[in-house]
């Protein structure tokens, strides 16, 4: 969720193109000698699947604990007293907000020149801004990004040197007042160069780019250098079998999923927490101009990221009310969201404190971490293991990584982690859960438009692993950062990853991922038979409230050990704090929003249900309104949902293959519209019954007069 530096880059090169237009010579080298395009090769890499060593040891110890199930009748959710008065306030700081945008573009007031005006005008890009800031590309992003990818690539060619392409940058994101001084630094400085180099190696054009960046909102173009298939074995898919139903009373293990916690060690209350910058609430914000600008003690739900004391509130309550859990998955983003500033020194220090503040407050108790985006300095860049200079490699992270782990893993997992981040490890006999580094399918990797054929061999090693998981009759849990349905995830990607959860549906019995903040799922389908739902993804709520959202956590019951186990999830409980209620009272409270089959009525947490769940919802509003209080974590500035949202929403939850949107929801879509058809028509009606009305008792008044 951090694109920030996108529009910047983007308004940049469509004032360049305005001057251009004006000045033809400035597309025509004039004689200037071009500098050549580099010439770039893949390095060749001998690593294979099989030279990683096995975790062949249960890591976790049977703890023989007696958990309880939570009740599925007579479930009452138990919030405190409203405060009326601080809702309203809320509402009026969230309504007045300027940094709900990158930048803020009055039209009545506009400093920039006629004809740029027009030009922002045109593409809509405070609209743009947010839909890159939030991950939601639209037919208008893909226009900026065509226009930005093109005129990059056009300095690059007539010679512009990485200086004056990063110095030009700068000083049009300054002038145009696009976002602060040091925000326009940190950017040109963190993002340009990054950019630059992998744009200097590229053989493709704007059309491709943007197609592997956006996504089919920006056209399904050909592209052979990014269209690739992963290699099964040859061993025959097992017949799946019909899921039952856990046993009733059977042993489980109750287990911790923390994400996106974003803690951010500047966070200071009173500060300014209704900034123009991508992060607020610290003292360099400066004051706040109003009270209700000011950023609360635990919190705020505006662009702010998680304070010490709330995430040490968080870790002590859990370790008190869950003293229980046999394990913990964290999935990833620790540091917070100033990515114009971050350095590789102080990102690792965020990772040595959190890593080190979990050990003590869960000592003995297993916790298997995946790699968010956020981990790399700048955001989103992770070079795949060819990339090995001093200045580019990744492996400042990884190696670290390893280090930090291996507190929690086996020494097993050294070969892999180090090479990209993802490991595998036995947990108990029969049950494994796998980590993946879901940064290799970001498509705000820029290396990846090098080439994204399967970075680091992942992916491979991953069917190596549950072709190994399949034959020992193991049952495989996979986390990871970005869930593989994500607008962020790249399609070719995706679209492998959708494979290899198909052919090994008996395997692969949960999936747990983070990213988007919100509490949410996506369900997987046999590719042959959209009616058969095939596998669960959890997309678990953050901790940070960044932004609109009450702090979170989940509980997970897993089916244990017992001769019948099928490993799958038995249920989950959802646990928040009311943010607007602990900085009131200045008493935080974590309580359980919900736990899902009291919640939903559900049998039990199998693909299927989950199916027959988005099914219940697109039937019923009431059902969906429930969900989506949920999906918000009961926060009290969550906005409207309209039937579009609703849409959106559910096809989410339908769409475990990113970028593929039409072939997943047209059932739901028709379903939603056509319930929704006849509101309009009678709206439609009642509307021109009035007009016609209207207009007869007009001219019957016209004529009268006459």
């Amino acid at each position: 969720m951090s694109q920030y530096y996108f529009p910047i880059v983007f308004i940049f090169l469509l004032e360049t193109l305005r001057i251009a237009q004006s000045h033809p010579f400035l597309f025509n080298s004039g004689g200037q000698q071009r500098r050549p395009q580099v010439e770039w090769k893949i390095p060749e890499d001998n690593w294979t699947a099989e030279a990683a060593p096995r975790s062949i040891y249960p890591l976790l110890q049977n703890q023989y604990n007696q958990h309880q199930l939570p009740p599925v009748d007579g479930f009452q959710v138990v919030e405190g007293d409203e405060d009326e008065q601080a809702l309203r306030r809320m509402h009026a700081a969230r309504e007045n907000a300027t940094a709900r945008t990158l930048f803020y573009y009055n039209k009545e007031e506009s400093h920039l020149p006629p004809l740029l005006t027009k030009t922002i005008k045109y593409f809509n890009l405070q609209q743009v801004a947010f839909e890159l800031e939030t991950s939601v590309m639209s037919q208008v992003s893909c226009t900026a990004c065509k226009a930005g990818a093109g005129l990059l690539q056009h300095y690059i060619r007539t010679g512009k040197s990485k200086e004056e392409i990063i110095k030009m940058i700068y000083q049009y994101c300054v002038n145009l007042k696009i976002q602060s001084a040091r925000v326009c630094e940190g950017v040109s400085q963190l993002f340009g160069v990054e950019v630059i180099y992998v744009l200097k190696r590229v053989t493709i054009g704007p059309d491709e780019i943007c197609s592997f960046i956006i996504g089919d909102a920006c056209g399904d173009i050909y592209n052979p250098y990014h269209e690739w298939e992963v290699e099964f074995p040859p061993v025959p898919k097992p017949d799946p079998r019909e899921l039952t139903l856990p046993k009733e009373a059977a042993p489980v293990f109750k287990v911790l999923h923390l994400s996106d916690t974003h803690f951010d060690p500047y966070y200071a209350e009173g500060s300014n927490a209704d900034c123009n910058e991508p992060l607020c609430c610290r003292l360099t914000n400066g004051r706040p101009t109003t009270p209700n600008g000011a950023a609360g003690k635990w919190g705020d739900y505006r662009k702010c990221d998680t304070p010490q004391r709330t995430v040490d509130h968080m870790l002590n309550h859990i370790a008190d009310a869950h003293s229980d859990i046999d394990f913990i998955i964290w999935t990833g983003d620790l540091p917070p969201h100033d990515v114009w500033n971050q350095t590789k020194e102080e990102n690792l220090k965020v990772l040595k404190e959190t890593v080190k503040q979990m050990t003590e407050k869960f000592p003995g108790i297993p916790i298997f971490p995946a790699l968010g985006n956020h981990e790399s300095a700048p955001v989103n860049s992770f070079p795949p293991p060819y990339v090995q200079q001093v200045d580019s490699s990744i492996s400042w992270l990884y190696d670290e990584l390893d280090v930090q782990w291996r507190r929690w893993l086996p020494a097993s997992v050294s070969h892999t982690v180090r090479r990209g981040a993802f490991y595998s490890v036995l947990v108990r006999p029969g049950y494994r859960i796998i980590s993946l580094n879901m940064n290799y399918c970001n498509n705000k990797n820029w290396w990846l438009l090098l080439n994204s054929t399967d970075p680091a061999t992942e992916l491979q090693w991953f069917i190596y692993e549950l072709q190994s998981a399949e034959f020992a009759g193991e049952k495989v849990h996979v986390i990871g950062h970005i869930p593989p349905g994500h607008s962020d995830c790249l399609k070719v990607w995706s679209r492998n990853y959708y494979k290899i959860v198909s052919r090994f549906e008996s395997t692969i019995t949960a999936q747990f991922f983070g990213h988007t903040h919100f509490d949410e799922f996506e369900v997987f389908y046999d590719p042959h038979d959209l009616s058969r739902a095939t596998s669960i993804a959890y997309i678990g709520p953050s901790v940070t409230p960044y932004y609109d959202l009450n702090p979170g956590y989940r509980i997970y019951y897993i089916d244990g050990d017992h001769d019948e186990t099928t490993r799958l999830v038995v249920d989950h409980e959802s646990w928040i704090m009311n943010l607007k209620e602990a900085n009131l009272y200045d008493y935080p409270i974590w309580y359980k929003l919900y736990s899902t089959r009291a919640a939903y009525g559900m049998k039990g947490l199998r693909p299927a249900d989950w199916d027959q769940l988005i099914n219940n919802m697109t039937d019923s509003k009431e059902l969906f309104d429930l969900y989506y209080k949920h999906y918000w974590k009961n926060s009290p500035v969550k906005p409207e949902c309209d039937y579009e949202c609703r849409k959106r929403i559910l096809c989410d939850a339908k769409s475990g293959r990113s970028h593929d949107r039409k072939y997943f929801c047209e059932d739901v879509e028709a379903k939603i519209d056509e319930s929704n058809k006849g509101w309009k028509d009678w709206l439609f009606s009642s509307i021109s019954s009035s007009i016609s009305y209207a207009i007869h008792g007009i001219t019957q008044i016209f004529w009268r007069k006459r």
